[in-house]
Formats: C-alpha cells, structure tokens, sequence
C-alpha cells in the first residue's frame, strides 16, 4: 500500500483584512489547513516549519501529527523528511488556503501514478498552492519556495515538459482581492470565518 503525506508548509504571510492582527490571522488560515489534513482519508497529514515557526506548528497539529524542522521554507526539505519518514508519496501545500477542499488535494496526488511532478497553481500571480511527488522527488527537482515556483519553471529542468502534470489551481488568501473569494456556504475554515466575524 503507498504510503502519501500531505504536509502543511507554514509559508510566510504578509496582509491581514484591515483591524485583523496578522500573527492570529497567519495562525488561523494555518489551522484551517491543518484541520482539513487530519481528516483525510487516503493520505496522512504533516506539518512543515522553519525553526522560527516551529512553535506555530506545535500549537495547531493534531495528536501525533509529524512536524518537519526545515531549514528553509521551500518544499525540497519537506520532501526529503517525509522520505525519512518512510512516505512513498508527498505533497506539500502552502498554508495559507484555509477553504481548499479535499478534492483538491486528491486531485494533485492522483497525477503521480505516470507523472513524476504535478503542481496545483496558486491563482493569479500567486505561484503554487502545492506540488505533489513521488519519493524520493527527482534529482532535476529544483527547490523553491511556493511563491516562486510555476509549472514553467519546474519544466525548465525536467527530462521532458510532460513529467510535470498541471492539476487545477486553488488560490492562497495573499490579499483583498483573494479574501472576497471565500464563499461563506463552503464547510470549514471556521478558524479564518471567526476571525472575519463569522
């Protein structure tokens, strides 16, 4: 049976809605994502942090959650620990998407049955929500942090542009324009609903 991780990259977050303090808005998209990857079904969820934010990390996982100490906030690291840890497959999903649905999760995982690569587009200008691998992830592999990463510029390095498989996007919450997104009929995210005032 393969083994799959999807692993929560605690990314940094620079905007909060107006009069939301940005270190409980930062923790609350956080814990939305983290709730949805404890109640997966086909994969099992992690938590990945620099130092600096390791103390987030412990405060939002859920009992017996893995937490990655990486040096940098990118998703190579990621990937090598959960290699360590013996997952066959993983995903690395930016943390600030606290609405994604678990659909979207399996559809980025799903392409790694013949696709060496498959990345899930973070919306307009925003790089990657995620990037899904199996393990170990390939050497041409070039690590980057999820803001910077595109399906363009993985395909720079791949064998051939096919080896990375484009899955459909889910935006991060980096700004105004993402927050009127949220659709309030849309289960979860109670974390970042309670902050905006249900």
């Amino acid at each position: 049976m393969v083994r799959r991780v999807v692993a929560a990259l605690l990314v940094p977050v620079t905007w909060s809605p107006p009069g939301v303090d940005l270190t409980a808005w930062r923790a609350a998209l956080a814990e939305d994502v983290v709730d949805l990857l404890a109640r997966l079904a086909q994969a099992e969820g992690a938590i990945a942090a620099t130092a600096d934010d390791l103390k987030l990390a412990e405060e939002i996982a859920w009992p017996g959650m893995p937490v990655y100490e990486v040096p940098t906030p990118t998703y190579l690291p990621v990937l090598a620990a959960a290699a360590a840890d013996g997952f066959d497959q993983a995903a690395v999903i930016a943390a600030d998407a606290p609405d994604v649905p678990g659909m979207i999760l399996g559809k980025l995982l799903r392409p790694l049955e013949n696709k060496a690569v498959a990345v899930a587009p973070g919306g307009p200008g925003n790089g990657l929500f995620g990037l899904a691998t199996s393990l170990p992830a390939p050497d041409w592999l070039a690590d980057h942090t999820l803001d910077d990463a595109t399906a363009q510029v993985l395909r720079r390095n791949a064998p051939r542009p096919g080896d990375v498989s484009s899955t459909p996007e889910w935006r991060r919450l980096r700004g105004a324009a993402e927050l009127a997104s949220l659709d309030p009929a849309l289960e979860g995210w109670e974390n970042t609903r309670a902050l905006l005032g249900g």
